[in-house]
């Protein structure tokens, strides 16, 4: 049930005799309409000559010109509960998908929406980028996921915050009387994190991560403040009670359910729904300085009456200083202008729009623009180090590792154990790891998904409650290797090394289990096998490095997934790395590879022969976007002074280029790399690293 901060304008008209319209475009993902015109007034009676006419009636106003802006709406009535409705800031609807679940909605940072249900067994439920889904689709399990199951302790979720830069969802369970926290990657009957009973059953939940405090609506008029909420590794009792009071310090709240913390202006926004079984004693309160408030403290604002149209106020979310207002009683959305200003009293909403059953209410969130990791095109970006993954032949302590490295590598800054035998990993937008694996004694090999190793889990281990794995005899996995993610389409892509069935297989990042493909990418020639992928979201291509020494390119890859193809079956070209437009003579073994897409440079690490420790070689290839055939190398670095033997994977910042070359068990970095020429040349730093199988940079603004 979580709200946006964002600061808009808005213009109101209520005053004006004639017709006004604004319009704007909706942010990011629809076109949305404001203001609508009002009606014309009827003419007046002519006047005799000489003589002034009737004045006419005065038109209706339209509705007030809101700030363009998305929102999701649950809704839990007879008929329409277990869908959710994307609407525009006037409340048009725009289109309607159906999650299965009826409560509390809220957005991650990757435009996944999370979504509480009670309407059977207790769940949480993800769904993958729901702003790229169609109109009146549905929860899928190969692309959705859900926690639900005895152990996580879920009797009646309501509302839902999202701790962004800790990877945590907190949960209000009305019916189990506790705050429930999951990591955000969790998925299927895992146990929670943490649980944190409360005095009275919760309602709803809203978190300022600037500060690590908990805000938690309590229905019988409280709010429970928990400060220093994660570092203080969950608090078991509340730091204070704020109860909402009049000016002689008289408790007026009843019955909390929505509850908005603005961090711009410590500010708590609260709606109460008195009585359930009352559609007229609804109320909304603002509270100030909410950071320090306690005890009975009176309300800066108090909003009831008839006019209001408040009878059960279930959820509430904040646009700038716009409140809108689920109204589940009176059937409507309700809009409060301006909410932090104004009196107190029976005050009108600025705009009702009629919906049936309202449960949740929030607003959708602008995504980052920042591309991902694999395609960096910004020189001389802030790092907040590199990640890199051990895969040593014996198993020891290293087995399953992802260290950080400072940028200079000379020192670990921390590391997290996956419990895999890690081939290599990658990240997503927002901080997560994936990471392939494989495993010997059962033949099958799978992702592994872990919450903010960017930059937290120092010293931890996987772990159920925050983490969750794709493997299974349905995914098609048994030797995977190097993948890529996407994160704004929500897809994984991973390279399939088995010599039966290799391929290129993608994934749901928000899927779980033994879960099928969304589409597969095969080779034209059936002995083609693939190490290492990276795709292109700039031109929707995939690049992929296959070991009998050329690049498959796949053009087109998402808009074929989304047309309905499930299986792409050749590659649309096939480029052959040559020197002299002579193909380069074996052994040639292509494993890491990284696209630049604003140089249209291709950079290839070739472990020539796996047992041999010194023949590995880095190339640049220019003007590959839409090359073909036989491409000439225009720099080569190799020779004994590079300690290339095995690169196994590469990964380009967008000026300097990181290897993790394992055979000599050692991550370097080459400078920029673009403008080289190449050379048996030194890297320009180095560390020693048990067997190093892949490495991935970790951008500074991954921790934003």
């Amino acid at each position: 049930m979580k709200k946006a901060n964002l600061t808009h304008f808005h213009t109101q008209n209520s005053s004006l005799k004639r017709p006004l319209c604004f319009s704007a475009l909706a942010l990011g993902i629809v076109l949305g309409i404001s203001g609508c015109s009002g009606d014309d007034g009827e003419n007046g009676l002519a006047g005799t000559p000489g003589v002034d006419g009737q004045d006419g009636s005065d038109g209706t106003n339209g509705n007030p010109g809101f700030s363009a802006a998305t929102f999701i709406l649950a809704n839990n009535g007879e008929q329409n509960a277990g869908t959710v409705d994307l609407i525009n800031q006037n409340a048009a609807k725009l289109k309607t998908f159906n999650t299965t679940a009826n409560e509390g909605v809220a957005f991650d940072s990757l435009g996944n929406l999370i979504q509480a249900s009670d309407s059977e067994n207790g769940s949480i439920k993800t769904i993958c980028q729901l702003a790229n889904r169609d109109d009146g689709a549905s929860f899928s399990t190969n692309q959705d996921r859900e926690i639900t199951g005895p152990a996580t302790t879920l009797v009646n979720p309501k509302g839902i915050a999202i701790a962004k830069n800790s990877g945590l969802i907190f949960i209000a369970d009305f019916g189990a009387m506790q705050i429930t926290t999951f990591g955000s990657a969790a998925a299927g009957d895992a146990a929670p994190l943490a649980t944190t009973v409360t005095e009275a059953a919760p309602w709803d939940v809203d978190y300022d991560h600037v500060n690590d405090r908990l805000y938690v609506a309590l229905t019988n008029g409280d709010v429970a403040v928990y400060d220093n909420f994660v570092s203080g590794e969950f608090t078991a009792m509340p730091s204070r009670t704020i109860t909402p009071s009049d000016a002689d310090g008289v408790q007026i709240s009843v019955n909390i359910h929505g509850i908005v913390y603005d961090e711009t202006t410590n500010k708590l926004i609260l709606s109460d729904v008195g009585s359930a079984s009352d559609a007229t004693d609804g109320a909304l309160f603002v509270i100030n300085n909410a950071s320090t408030a306690q005890g009975n403290t009176s309300v800066a604002r108090s909003i009831s009456g008839p006019a209001t149209m408040l009878g059960n106020p279930v959820d509430i979310t904040l646009e700038g200083s716009d409140l809108r207002v689920a109204e589940k009683s009176n059937d409507t959305i309700l809009v409060f202008s301006n909410i932090f200003a104004g009196e107190s009293g029976d005050i009108a909403p600025d705009l009702s729009t009629a919906s049936t059953k309202p449960e949740s209410i929030t607003n959708t969130l602008t995504q980052s623009s920042m591309a991902d990791i694999s395609d960096s095109t910004e020189p001389n970006m802030a790092l907040l180090g590199v990640a890199v993954s051990s895969n040593p032949s014996t198993a020891g302590d290293t087995t399953g590792q992802i260290s950080r490295l400072n940028t200079a590598l000379s020192s670990e800054l921390a590391s997290y154990n996956a419990s895999q035998t890690i081939e290599s990993v990658s990240f997503d937008k927002a901080g997560n790891s994936y990471a392939t694996f494989d495993n010997a004694s059962t033949g099958m090999g799978g992702i592994v998904i872990s919450t903010k190793v960017a930059y937290n889990r120092d010293g931890e281990t996987f772990n159920a409650s925050q983490d969750r794995l794709i493997s299974g005899s349905n995914t098609g996995l048994i030797s995977p290797k190097g993948l890529d993610i996407a994160s704004d389409s929500g897809m994984i892509f991973v390279a399939e090394n088995n010599e039966t069935t290799p391929s290129i297989a993608i994934f749901s990042s928000c899927a779980t289990g033994d879960v099928s493909p969304l589409m597969t990418l095969t080779f034209a020639n059936n002995d083609a096998r693939p190490w290492d992928v990276d795709y292109d979201s700039n031109t929707d291509r995939a690049f992929v490095a296959l070991t009998n020494g050329t690049v498959a390119v796949f053009d087109q890859v998402k808009n074929k997934l989304l047309s309905g193809e499930t299986t792409i079956s050749t590659e649309d070209r096939l480029i052959t790395p040559a020197n002299n437009s002579q193909a380069l003579a074996g052994p040639t073994n292509i494993h890491g590879i990284d696209y630049d897409s604003l140089s249209g440079a291709l950079i290839l690490s070739d472990v020539g022969s796996a047992a041999v420790a010194d023949d590995g070689k880095i190339y640049v290839l220019n003007n590959t976007a839409n090359a073909s055939g036989l491409v000439n190398i225009s720099a080569t670095i190799s020779g004994p002074n590079t300690l290339l033997g095995n690169p196994v994977d590469i990964m380009y910042s967008g000026t300097d280029l990181y290897v993790a070359e394992k055979s000599n068990n050692v991550v370097m970095r080459f400078n920029n790399i673009l403008s080289t020429a190449g050379g048996d040349i030194s890297a320009d730093a180095s560390m020693a690293f048990s067997a190093p199988e892949s490495v991935a940079i970790l951008p500074a603004w991954l921790n934003q």
